[in-house]
């Protein structure tokens, strides 16, 4: 079994056919198609049921395709070790996060990663949960992820290690006469109407224990891209929750933002795997906890 044959079956499973993946990667579709079917000779099993122009993993496929990924990023983590013992860190890391953690620490830890190590290409990759990133990281999509969950983040093979304690808060569009300086009481909320994910994350799992106490709360608009939560929220449909990431970002465009007493906060992590990993995650890693990682633990 060679590297260019785990990478040609990587391609197609991502690109779900031969023609998109020798597109993307260049090669010509028949030196594709015979790289994978030695490999299906190699192995004795099918790889993919081909439907029409598209190629769907068979089940022997769909356990191959996460261990595939994973030898690949072991064979890169060997690769940048090797480079590392003259140059530094170089090379690419793929981040998986959710929203509000890509707006911080990410973007910070990518500013310091950018003067430290020029080298490094950081590529982030959007989540919609904790989960949806423990994902990315177990099958290897990612080498490393961040985001926001109540509970520590699990997965095999996995350590997760506590950066900070985001702070959930109001938004709400401008002008809106609530809460003293700054702040808002839970109770205070009743009548008010908002803006809430679709998905069953973190903020959407709070609005819903609001919504549960506090009476007169609705939704005036429910939405599955939460870039469009904070224009929604501008232009005077509802007020909403977000992270603190999100603070500046809302109080620049023109929200009112207001925290809660008491506080709501949500503890925010960054995992990674627990085996070799290159000198770019390695770097990533390090100056991630340097920002406020406090314990870790593997799972």
């Amino acid at each position: 079994m060679e590297r260019r044959q785990l990478e040609y079956f990587v391609a197609i499973a991502e690109h779900g056919g031969f023609t998109h993946a020798a597109r993307a990667l260049r090669v010509a579709q028949p030196s594709l198609s015979r790289a994978i079917s030695k490999l299906e000779q190699d192995l004795g099993v099918e790889l993919f049921h081909r439907v029409g122009r598209n190629a769907v993993l068979s089940n022997a496929g769909e356990l191959l395709a996460g261990r595939a990924r994973l030898v690949l990023r072991d064979l890169d983590a060997l690769r940048a070790a090797a480079r590392m013992a003259g140059d530094g860190p170089a090379g690419r890391i793929d981040v998986a996060a959710t929203s509000s953690s890509a707006l911080e620490p990410v973007i910070s830890i990518i500013a310091e990663m950018r003067t430290r190590y020029p080298g490094v290409l950081v590529s982030t990759s959007a989540a919609l949960s904790a989960a949806e990133v423990v994902a990315m990281v177990v099958q290897g999509r990612c080498e490393a992820g961040v985001c926001g969950s109540a509970e520590r983040p699990v997965g095999p093979g996995l350590v997760a290690h506590h950066l900070r304690d985001e702070e959930l808060l109001l938004v709400a569009p401008p002008g809106t006469e609530i809460g003293s300086d700054g702040v808002v009481e839970r109770a205070e909320l009743s009548g008010m109407q908002f803006v809430v994910t679709t998905s069953p994350t973190a903020v959407r799992g709070f609005f819903d224990r609001l919504a549960a106490s506090v009476p007169d709360l609705s939704i005036a608009a429910e939405v599955g891209d939460r870039s469009v939560v904070l224009p929604m929220v501008l232009r005077g449909i509802g007020a909403s929750l977000m992270p603190d990431g999100w603070a500046d970002l809302a109080r620049r465009a023109g929200a009112e933002v207001l925290r809660f007493a008491p506080p709501e906060t949500l503890p925010q992590w960054l995992i990674h795997r627990s085996g070799p990993i290159t000198a770019a995650t390695q770097a990533f890693v390090d100056i991630t906890l340097a920002s406020g990682g406090t314990d870790s633990s593997g799972a």
